[in-house]
Order: C-alpha cells, then structure tokens, then sequence
C-alpha cells in the first residue's frame, strides 16, 4: 500500500491576507482527514523573497494538528543548523506530543544564504553546525546528561525531562541532494526524503548511493522511502495544464529567485521553460494519467509514501478543492492497491 499525505505552508502573495489563506489551508487539510489521507507536512523558510509570505512551521503544524484527526504530522523539513539545540529538542518533542506520538521529523541543511547569515552561520560551518545540533537533541532526547560549549550552546550537564512519545525519537527523515549529503543521511536518518525538484534518473543515482552508505554504515534498508511530488489532477490534461501549471510554474520561479538553482546539481537546473521543468519532475493531468506518471516511482524506485503539493503561489483554493477532491476519489484507491517494490529489491542505477 501507498501512503498519500500534503504539503501544507500557506505561503501566499503580498497582497494576499494571510488570515484567509490560513482558513485555505484548513479547509484543505479538512477534506484530506475526510477523504482518508495519510499525512500533513509544513515546510520552512525565513525571509522570503519577492512576491511571497509564508507562516512559519511550527505554529503551523500546531494549528493543522487541530484539523487533522488521526493523520501523521510531519516537518518537511526543518532548517536544523538554524535552531539552537535544546529549542529544537524541546520543540519537536512538544509537537510529537500533540500529534501523540505521530510525528514525522524531517530534516536537512538549506541553501539560502540569506537564512544561514540571517541566523550568523558561517560557510565552512553550515554542516558542521547542522551535524552538531542534530547530534545534541537526539542525546537529549535519549535522557543524556550533556554537556557542549560553542559559540551558539553551552549546556553544562543538562537533561531534557520534556521527550518525544516516541522513543527513543520520532523517524528522521533526510533531504540530501548532494553525495557528502547522502552519506549523511545514511549516518544520520532514518530514511531519504527524495525532493519533488530531482529527475527520475537522478532518484535512481541517489538511491544506489544511499544504499550503498547504508550498507557502508552497518545499517538495514529502511521500510519507508517517502518522495515529494509536485501534482494538479483534472478532468483532462488540457484543464490540468490551465488550472495548475501557471501556478506551478510561479513557484519554482521563486525557488530559482532563492537559489535552488545553485543548489541543485549541474544537469538538474531549474530555471527552464515549463515543458522542460516538468519533465520526470511534476505529475499533472487526469487522475489515470497522474497514476501512469506515478507508477514508476513505486514499480521501479520503491516509493511507498507520497507527499503531494497540491496547492501553490497564487492558487484560488477552488483550484486546489477540486484537484485534492478527485485525487482522494479516484487516484488514491488506485494507490492504496499498489504494491510497491522493496526499497532493497531496487537495482543500482
């Protein structure tokens, strides 16, 4: 069975009142628990550039989590290297207890230099930093006595008494990118959380790689392989393409403003015309048509958990009611019959 969860960030226009986009965003996440989704996710930023606002993570999952019944809440992701240790400790284990004991903890490292200078951390730092904070809130969280002294920490024989429910943490799930990142994730996580913005081939390349630092690190092929997925499903293509690609296309026009460009590997650029982005990257199209360009994710790559964008900058949420609403009634029943391939059956690309 496929597990089908949303990517939630209320991330709107300037002139877009962000109360309304709130009341959006719970109406969506409304129909998901209705409909029988898996999962709700938040993504973070700090200071947004151009056209655009967004809530932040935190408080978001909180509001959604009184919306969402008993589906999984997750982080996708957190900025670690930008949180000072013990908050984030304190602030996971608080969100794992809201969600009780249902939580998601998604991770990784960030691109932007505006963030990384905003919170004075230095290039030639940024992972270090990453990997230390990452390190100290799951020995807190494991009821360490931890002591640690850096310019932005100084814990002197400290406890953490408030612990996530799930023990000894909730699932870590790794956003990498790069081959340095993946050895990380490898190290670090629990499982690779595959971006939306990476072609099919490139899935391929990461997962063999990943693997093989599993294996590297004496750790067992984990069950989950969760991917984020870029979607609009209509009753035609043609509608499809009227009803989501601008919005779509608005989107990543931001990420290239912000940089992922640069953080992206060579051949994967994202700063292209439409036709060329998509490609291997965005599903869009009628719910059959959305299955087919599925379909090889869990046949060929193990995929068992999708987190679908359904809702992008500037989108009216008639637009994004009408696409989760055929989506839960026609595309998930097909996934949830789907029998993904074992993430270690997956050939090496």
């Amino acid at each position: 069975m496929i597990k089908a969860g949303m990517l939630y960030t209320n991330q709107q226009r300037l002139d877009r009142d962000m109360i309304s986009g709130l009341d959006d965003q719970l109406a969506m996440i409304r129909l998901a628990r209705d409909k029988g989704w898996n999962s709700y996710f938040a993504g973070q930023h700090f200071l947004n550039e151009g056209n655009n606002k967004g809530m932040q993570q935190f408080p978001m999952l909180a509001r959604l989590a009184a919306e969402a019944g008993e589906m999984t809440m997750g982080t996708g992701i957190t900025l670690v290297a930008m949180h000072n240790p013990v908050y984030l400790a304190e602030t996971i284990a608080s969100l794992d207890i809201i969600a009780r004991g249902n939580l998601v903890f998604g991770v990784g490292l960030g691109y932007r230099n505006e963030e990384f200078e905003a919170f004075g951390i230095v290039k030639g730092q940024r992972v270090k930093r990453f990997e230390q904070t990452l390190d100290l809130v799951k020995r807190l969280w494991a009821g360490e006595e931890v002591t640690f002294d850096s310019l932005y920490c100084k814990l002197n024989k400290a406890r953490l008494n408030l612990r996530p429910v799930q023990q000894p943490h909730p699932p870590i799930w790794f956003a990498a990118k790069h081959e340095n990142a993946l050895r990380r994730a490898a190290r670090m996580g629990d499982c690779l959380y595959h971006s939306p913005k990476a072609t099919f081939e490139t899935h391929k390349k990461r997962i063999a790689f990943y693997k093989n630092e599993l294996k590297k690190a004496g750790k067992p092929i984990p069950r989950e392989n969760p991917c984020r997925i870029e979607i609009y499903c209509a009753r035609s293509r043609k509608l499809a393409m009227e009803l989501g690609a601008p919005f779509m296309m608005e989107k990543y026009q931001v990420y290239a403003q912000w940089e992922q460009s640069q953080a992206m590997p060579a051949h994967e650029r994202i700063d292209l015309p439409f036709d060329q982005l998509a490609k291997d990257r965005f599903v869009i199209g009628t719910p059959e048509d959305c299955y087919e360009q599925l379909r090889p994710y869990w046949e060929q790559l193990g995929m068992n958990h999708f987190v679908f964008r359904t809702h992008f900058l500037g989108m009216p949420l008639a637009n994004s009611l009408q696409s989760i609403r055929l989506m839960s009634d026609e595309l998930l029943p097909a996934l949830r019959k789907a029998e993904p391939r074992p993430l270690a059956e997956v050939a090496a690309a």
